[in-house]
């Protein structure tokens, strides 16, 4: 099955590595947009470069891929490479998958088949709120969602 997944990936902690192991358990091809420089201008707060981004990325994927296939690519819209013909599915979180079903919309309008959406759990903290990036930068939390201590 050749999978697609998407992402900014900055500051990549345990939602993206959930997101990733789920595509290569499910890929025999797994392929891999992150986000651009320019894509990520309006984010609130310091976005990695894209090369920083990108090379975090292959180092872990080293250690989850087992040989399976797999391409990163530079995406510059939510839309990125899943319109390609030949993709099977495409992997998301609860907070991406409005996305999927966007991208279904145009694959099915340029008489793609839909891809199978593939939803991984959403990756909470210590607190019970989401991992994310953001909350990383903000230092609230850890990539692993552990709580920081907050100075004063």
């Amino acid at each position: 099955m050749k999978v697609v997944v998407g992402g900014t990936f900055s500051h990549l902690h345990k939602g993206h590595k959930t997101l990733l192991k789920k595509a290569f358990n499910h890929g025999d091809h797994v392929i891999i947009g992150i986000t651009s420089n320019k894509m990520c201008q309006n984010k609130h707060g310091e976005i990695q470069d894209y090369k920083t981004r990108k090379k975090q990325l292959k180092k872990y994927i080293e250690t989850i891929s087992q040989n399976t296939e797999y391409q990163i690519t530079k995406i510059e819209d939510k839309v990125g490479v899943s319109l390609q013909k030949n993709l099977d599915a495409i992997i998301v979180s609860p907070e991406t998958r409005k996305n999927a079903i966007e991208i279904n919309k145009k694959r099915i309008e340029k008489g793609n088949k839909p891809l199978k959406i593939i939803e991984i759990p959403l990756q909470t903290a210590e607190d019970g709120k989401p991992i994310s990036s953001t909350r990383i930068r903000k230092g609230q939390i850890d990539r692993d969602g552990n709580l920081k201590k907050q100075t004063k």
